[in-house]
């Protein structure tokens, strides 16, 4: 038996007043989605542990079965290692986006998704401006970069800037969960500010905004953690061979420390403008080769913190037959099984442009496996699912097990 699972990264959503009370999983025309969900079993996955915030950190490293009072240290961590950054010991890592800042204000997350070349030049212009030999900056996709520092303290109460759109940007800055964390969260916090005062009219800045675009006119640290310890996903469930597929250089962060093969695929952007079918296609090429596929499509999410329904409904018909359809009629004509979930890590309702803790709807679809009563795949239908409501590493569990 093989397995993939295919992660629509945000897709899940609340009822939206101008789709007639629907979600946007509702409304959009999943054929083949919904095929799978009537072949398969369905149910709902907690995948936010209790005291932990609905981050994809979170999310993604809950469905791949990880117990997060075990192994999380942070979100800058997991990217370095998708960055090939090491953390020695005593040194501390944290995701460094490049924010809109307007009016006092976040505008937004991703500078108006800055492209890689134009943040290339403004991270690197940092690290000459603000580096040092105990202090770092790492270019990374778009608007997410990373950060690292000697001595820094973890213990900081840090404020996800897609969380807060429109709010005072000094209301959420740093703060210090322990007095041994205070040097470090005023130092950070004067970072961010010099940060502004050298981006503001930076010739990158400057041609953006000529061009009407959002300037990348701050950077935003967040997610701190040490060098984590996790046991690989080959040695938990016995698999010879796996591999991650995604944009985003936290899922290939978390694919490294599972043990996965890290395949990139030319064109993939995290945005609605991906790479689908080059995705699909590496999927069923890694599959030939490899037990599991962890294959991470992050586009309804960004369409989520944008708030723009259309948009994200765009997305998940993508995903549908763009990326489902493929691999399912594919893997059919296979002699050895395949297992497919669907689900997404975590909701992003465009009404409130960030993540939230509810449970999210999931499939397991494994051949020869009686199928449930479910018929299509959203958020209410997956409720009367024969899974019922799973937590944490109950899915791999059924998945694998």
């Amino acid at each position: 038996m093989k397995y993939i699972i295919i992660l629509g990264d945000g897709m899940a959503d609340e009822p939206i007043a101008s789709l007639g009370n629907k979600t946007t999983l509702q409304a959009a025309n999943t054929p083949n989605i919904d095929k799978i969900a009537a072949l398969g079993r369905n149910g709902l996955l907690d995948t936010i542990p209790k005291g932990f915030l609905p981050g994809s950190e979170i999310a993604n490293l809950s469905v791949l079965g990880y117990d997060l009072n075990k192994v999380f240290e942070g979100r800058g961590s997991l990217e370095a290692a998708s960055m090939g950054v090491v953390i020695e010991p005593g040194e501390m890592a944290m995701r460094c986006n490049l924010i809109c800042i307007e009016d006092g204000k976040i505008k937004n997350h991703s500078a108006g998704h800055i492209s890689n070349e134009e943040a290339h030049e403004l991270i690197l212009f940092l690290q000459d401006e603000l580096g040092s030999d105990g202090v770092n900056f790492f270019p990374g996709v778009s608007y997410r970069h990373l950060f690292k520092m000697k001595g820094g303290n973890k213990h900081l109460d840090c404020t996800p800037p897609h969380d807060v759109p429109g709010t005072p940007f000094t209301d959420v800055m740093i703060l210090a969960e322990t007095p041994e964390a205070e040097d470090t969260a005023d130092f950070l916090n004067d970072l961010t500010l010099r940060s502004q005062e050298l981006l503001e009219n930076h010739p990158v800045n400057l041609k953006r905004a000529a061009a009407g675009k959002d300037k990348a006119n701050s950077i935003w640290l967040w997610s701190p953690g040490y060098k984590p310890e996790m046991k690989t996903l080959l040695e938990t469930y016995h698999l010879k061979s796996g591999a991650v597929i995604s944009a985003v250089d936290l899922i290939k962060g978390i694919g490294v420390y599972a043990g996965l093969e890290v395949i990139e695929v030319e064109g993939a952007t995290g945005l609605y403008n991906t790479n689908y079918e080059g995705k699909a296609q590496a999927a069923i090429d890694a599959l030939r080769t490899n037990d599991f596929v962890y294959l991470h499509i992050e586009a309804s999410d960004e369409a989520g913190h944008e708030g723009n329904v259309d948009l994200k409904i765009k997305t998940i018909e993508y995903l549908d037959y763009r990326v489902v359809k493929p691999i399912f009629e594919e893997v059919s004509t296979w002699e050895e099984p395949v297992t497919i979930a669907i689900l997404p890590d975590h909701p992003t309702p465009c009404v409130y442009k960030t993540h939230t803790k509810s449970p999210v709807p999931f499939i397991i679809y494994k051949p020869g496996v009686i199928a449930d009563d479910v018929t299509v795949y959203d958020e209410f239908a997956a409720e009367t699912g024969s899974y019922g409501l799973l937590k944490g590493a109950e899915f791999m569990k059924e998945l694998i097990g």
